[in-house]
């Protein structure tokens, strides 16, 4: 077989003969409908895109004698068996079993092989042919991998929840994947619209769908605080009772929480939980008087202003309640990161901030977690191991630049965040109802079209640790306005985390996010029709 490596230019070339004819000056081209029949999804051609790609032989067909098979022992391996099964199913109409790899042949092979240390620990290697399919992997979340790259090489109808007619079929040849990045992450504000545990797994499926492993929880705010401290009840039931515009707001129980993290988990995610200090702290000061440098509790917020909060930095109860917080948060979060905020701390002085920010990090080491903090972090001293999350913008001034990239020179790991890069509340274009514009207009090929490793000057590739879109949601209060505000920008962030710089090209990319669309639609994703992706023409499948 001949080996591709999946470089921009012969990978456009290949994307791109499956693109309609030239289009009017000005417009997107449309993917034209034959790009939806039923012939095989050439190999490789999904989001992210793939390290490594060699097409060739006969594709292989799933039907109802498919089995899905799985080496003895491995609980785990299993586990991601059954979820590629509720995947397959609903659509397929196929039994799928899932059954021990010695007792039948051919079908899906999900198979572990803990010394293939090339694979590291969350690539994979899919092998295609006319008598199956093959997902090998150093470990679990390998697997689950593997398995998202299997599901977009089949047709997008396997993703409805009723029986379509197929036929299902993989194309022929390899793929060999591993990340760039090992830190992929999404944020969701559950702070300033409260959002349920059903909603939040829902968001959760998504995400995995592009191979995400990090779910940021921003769990406080001015608006609201979301997570149960037995310690410092009136947190929740009272900090928690509202939201942006006054609605009713809630709070996670820690069964609830606990639930979340358990379902991520399932997901290859880990849970990043927020609490955010000194400043954006308005529903602590609210609940406890005491919090506050005067003793008097101000009212519950509701607006949308930032930078007027902070708790009392002189005071010696503030860190008793940091620390109890910080001890039942830690105790709740398997993960290793707990994030603690830092940005838009106004009302707190420069000397209050940096020993308030030294006295919190040592918390969080004292109960075995790193340290997570937007980089205005950089201006106090980030502790050894902490991650700094940088949020700032093109235009942002040399000098915060500067200080980051000194932190990071200085050993400190970055995660990407640039506001006008991925932020999804930002508006697309002036058009958008929802969203802000303080950022700037972020529509999809402005979300794409740069690179982490070389974003910020004098910061060497080595300290960046990956890439996040947050999704902060003043504006956002519905599963329908998270998924047009997230959709389809997420998907080339987790392709930024996710793929090898050389394949990255906003030409194919911007083809193989249009063949996305009826994926999208068919997981009940309103996503937004953006014009600078030629989205397939004709009836979408199902739809």
């Amino acid at each position: 077989m001949h080996r591709l490596r999946t470089s921009p230019r012969l990978l456009g070339a290949l994307l791109l003969l499956a693109a309609a004819g030239a289009p009017a000056a000005g417009a997107a081209p449309s993917v034209a409908s034959a790009t939806l029949s039923s012939a095989p999804r050439p190999l490789g051609r999904i989001v992210p895109a793939p390290a490594s790609v060699t097409p060739g032989g006969p594709p292989y067909t799933l039907t109802a004698a498919t089995r899905i098979r799985v080496d003895r022992g491995h609980r785990a391996a299993r586990a991601v068996g059954h979820y590629l099964a509720g995947v397959l199913r609903p659509s397929t109409g196929f039994p799928l079993p899932v059954v021990d790899a010695a007792a039948a042949r051919g079908g899906i092979l999900l198979r572990l092989r803990p010394a293939d240390a090339a694979l590291g620990d969350e690539g994979y290697r899919l092998e295609s042919g006319p008598g199956g399919v093959t997902l090998t992997a150093r470990g679990p979340a390998g697997l689950f991998h593997g398995v998202q790259t299997l599901r977009q090489q089949l047709p997008a109808e396997v993703e409805r929840d009723t029986v379509r007619p197929g036929p299902w079929t993989v194309a022929g040849g390899a793929v060999t994947d591993v990340p760039r990045f090992a830190y992929r992450g999404a944020m969701l504000d559950v702070s300033r619209h409260f959002f349920t545990v059903a909603q939040v797994k829902r968001y959760i499926d998504r995400l995995a769908v592009y191979k995400i492993n990090k779910l940021h929880l921003h769990l406080s705010d001015d608006q609201g605080w979301r997570i149960a401290v037995d310690s410092w009840p009136r947190l929740a039931t009272h900090g928690g009772s509202t939201q942006v515009g006054g609605g009713p707001g809630g709070h996670y129980t820690k069964d609830d929480y606990r639930e979340i993290v358990r379902y991520a988990a399932s997901r290859y995610q880990e849970v990043v939980p927020e609490i955010d200090m000194p400043g954006h702290s308005n529903a602590a000061l609210a609940s406890y008087p005491g919090l506050n440098c005067d003793g008097v509790a101000p009212p519950l917020y509701t607006g949308t202003s930032v930078g007027f909060s902070s708790l009392c930095v002189a005071e010696p109860r503030t860190y008793d309640f940091v620390d109890d917080v910080i001890r039942e948060l830690a105790a709740l979060t398997p993960g290793r990161h707990l994030h603690i905020g830092g940005d838009e701390a106004h009302s707190t002085g420069h000397a209050d901030y940096v020993a308030f920010m030294d006295r919190a990090q040592r918390i969080v080491a004292k109960y075995g977690k790193s340290v997570i903090g937007w980089h205005q972090l950089t201006g106090a001293v980030p502790a050894p191991g902490a991650l700094v999350q940088y949020w700032g913008l093109d235009r942002s001034p040399a000098a915060e630049k500067e200080r980051v990239a000194l932190a990071a020179r200085n050993g400190t790991g970055l995660v990407l965040s640039p506001a006008d890069r991925v932020y999804l509340d930002m508006k697309y274009t002036a058009d958008t109802p929802l969203g802000h514009t303080w950022a700037g207009y972020v529509d999809v090929r402005r979300s794409y079209d740069w690179d982490p490793g070389a974003y910020l000057p004098g910061v060497p590739e080595s300290a960046v640790r990956g890439v996040e879109a947050p999704l902060w949601t003043e504006r956002i209060a519905t599963d329908a306005q998270l998924d047009r505000m997230a959709f389809p920008r997420l998907p080339g962030v987790a392709e930024l985390g996710w793929s090898p710089a050389a394949t990255h090209d906003w030409e194919t990319y911007r083809v193989r996010l249009a063949e996305q669309g009826p994926r999208l639609a068919a997981l009940g994703i309103d996503y937004h029709r953006s014009s600078q992706v030629p989205w397939p023409v004709g009836p979408v499948p199902g739809g």
